[in-house]
């Protein structure tokens, strides 16, 4: 009789706490698979193409460096907050972003920016996958003057020299010199080329430089590196003028071992049959106009019976015809109306 009691005791105890037991709570269960998800890295995911092209209508070079007043996309499938953001990048530096709040994006290039984005959404994101696309580029520009074909302000995208600056504002003019003046700030440094001095300020360097060296074998290391806000002025070439009765009348760069008048003739073509070269002069000018007439006499010049005349920048060697002779301020208007628009040469074309 005690054994039944006791068997029937143990049967009720088993009975009320088997359902108990039986029932698992779904938390633990949730976090146990959780942390097996977390185990298996998730798999590599690729923006869709139509957002790529979206997003970075030009691909960003590999090291380019974010700068203010840049702007980026962002493409992230995880934080539907920031996918397809686009920001601007502000004048600190930075960028601010829903979530993680202010990020310094200056210094970065896009894949360094998508990275650091992307740790620090680990704190809301299970592995957040990011990508950033510069869309705009405007912080580094460059400032080409002068005696190019398209002057104006030009983006730098990646590592650029002087001579693809050149290209880009494309060319040099045929009235072009050989002589560059580049202007940087100093927290780029001092320019990298001999001769290169400071302002008075200390806020700048300039540099002086040939271009003709720099392409060639004679100074290939000052084709330089540019720097963002670099200031390129490519100047105008001094010129000399041939015009009047000779076969090529034209404008002729006056190199730095300078021109004589023979010597700017024989570029010309030589004298036209009808040519009255006993009769020639150099014309003087400046920019109010003729100031000077120098007779020459073509004939004894070529035949060495006088002394060879160096010309100056900005000489007309007219050479007039055999008919009566004009009035002198006559002909050198003529000369400098000839003088106008005129193809100009360069001998051997160096650029």
């Amino acid at each position: 009789m005690p054994r039944k009691r006791i068997s029937t005791a143990i049967a009720i105890t088993v009975g009320v706490l088997l359902p108990a037991f039986s029932q698992t709570p779904a938390t633990p269960q949730k976090t146990l698979e959780r942390r097996v998800m977390d185990a298996v890295p998730p798999a590599p995911v690729k923006p869709p193409e139509a957002a790529v092209k979206q997003a970075a209508p030009k691909e960003a070079p590999a090291d380019y460096l974010l700068g203010a007043e840049d702007q980026v996309a962002l493409w992230t499938p995880d934080a539907e907050e920031l996918n397809g953001k686009t920001l601007r990048v502000e004048g600190n530096g930075s960028v601010t972003l829903p979530l993680i709040g202010t990020v310094k994006a200056a210094g970065l290039t896009a894949s360094q920016l998508a990275a650091e984005i992307s740790t620090r959404l680990q704190k809301y994101y299970i592995k957040p996958q990011v990508v950033v696309s510069v869309t705009e580029y405007r912080s580094q520009p460059v400032s080409v003057i002068g005696a190019v074909n398209t002057p104006g302000v030009h983006q730098v995208q990646g590592r650029k020299t002087l001579v693809e600056m050149l290209s880009l504002a494309g060319g040099l003019r045929q009235d072009a010199g050989s002589k560059i003046i580049v202007t940087r700030r100093a927290e780029w440094g001092q320019i990298p080329v001999e001769g290169a001095v400071t302002d008075a300020s200390g806020e700048f360097s300039t540099a002086e430089i040939d271009l003709s060296a720099a392409i060639s074998a004679q100074r290939p290391q000052d084709n330089i590196a540019v720097k963002p806000n670099d200031i390129i002025a490519v100047t105008k070439a001094r010129l000399v003028y041939v015009v009047g009765e000779v076969n090529h009348p034209a404008g002729f760069v006056l190199e730095r071992k300078g021109l004589s008048v023979a010597q700017a003739l024989a570029m010309a073509g030589g004298m036209k049959g009808t040519a009255a070269g006993k009769d020639a002069a150099i014309i003087h000018k400046d920019e109010a106009g003729p100031k000077e007439r120098t007779r020459i006499n073509m004939g004894d010049v070529l035949a060495g019976k006088v002394t060879d005349i160096e010309m100056e920048p900005d000489d007309i060697l007219y050479i007039p015809d055999s008919k009566p002779k004009k009035a002198v301020y006559r002909a050198a208007e003529a000369a400098i109306q000839m003088a106008t628009g005129i193809a100009i040469w360069r001998a051997g074309n160096p650029y």
